[in-house]
């Protein structure tokens, strides 16, 4: 029997991350995915009935950890882990509760290095793998209301990239995906036309892309925009 490639996704039940999931399950992936909604993962289910998926609140560190033990006691060292889970709140910084602040690095921040922190040992181990990071447009371009989702889009950025150093001695590559505006749950309510939006299977396929360069190359951080600029 061949061995499946694995590869986690956080944040998958909708949007950015199914759509990855999308992708390299129609590639033959063993595909983990996690996100809060039971619904929205057992729809993911019945589309790709070999999934395994797990309800898990991103912005909790012990959540994170916990799930993490039970893909590595599963899974044993992952091929590829995407850290995509993520919020949006708008705001600016000088009026927003704290609780904000607070909420979007637990989510958006905390989340990619719990996950990351725990499930690389393995990873290490066999000195191979690939950690993608879903970023932002907003990890290098500050936006009024932006808030602190921008201070941790850029937190993020910077996680990749100290990672990105720190692997290689490992033969584990390190990505950055900075997308602009993909119409997700982030827009709903939104009157702007679907085409000034990326579509979410472009940015899915530039993730897997990414993922099947020789262990030669890395894309380090790709910028993708609406093709009409940013929202």
């Amino acid at each position: 029997m061949t061995h499946k490639l694995s590869v986690f996704i956080s944040g998958a039940s909708a949007g950015i991350g199914l759509a990855v999931a999308e992708r390299f399950y129609s590639q033959g992936y063993q595909v983990i995915i996690c996100g809060r909604n039971p619904d929205r993962l057992h729809i993911a289910q019945q589309k790709m009935p070999e999934i395994d998926t797990y309800v898990c609140d991103i912005s909790d560190k012990e959540a994170v950890k916990a799930l993490s033990e039970i893909i590595i006691r599963k899974y044993g060292a992952l091929d590829i882990l995407i850290n995509n889970g993520g919020a949006f709140q708008p705001g600016q910084v000088h009026t927003e509760p704290d609780t904000v602040f607070e909420q979007m690095i637990a989510t958006n921040l905390n989340s990619a290095y719990y996950f990351t922190k725990s499930l690389l040992p393995p990873m290490i181990a066999q000195k191979s793998g690939t950690i993608v990071n879903i970023c932002s447009i907003a990890s290098i371009k500050a936006y009024p209301n932006g808030g602190s989702y921008t201070i941790s889009k850029f937190a993020m950025l910077g996680l990749g990239k100290v990672l990105r150093e720190e692997m290689k001695p490992y033969g584990i590559r390190v990505i950055n995906i900075l997308p602009g505006a993909v119409l997700t749950d982030s827009w709903a309510g939104t009157t702007l036309p679907e085409s000034r939006f990326i579509p979410v299977e472009d940015v899915a396929e530039i993730v897997q892309m990414s993922c099947m360069l020789s262990n030669r190359t890395v894309v380090e951080d790709i910028v993708v925009r609406p093709f009409e600029g940013d929202l």
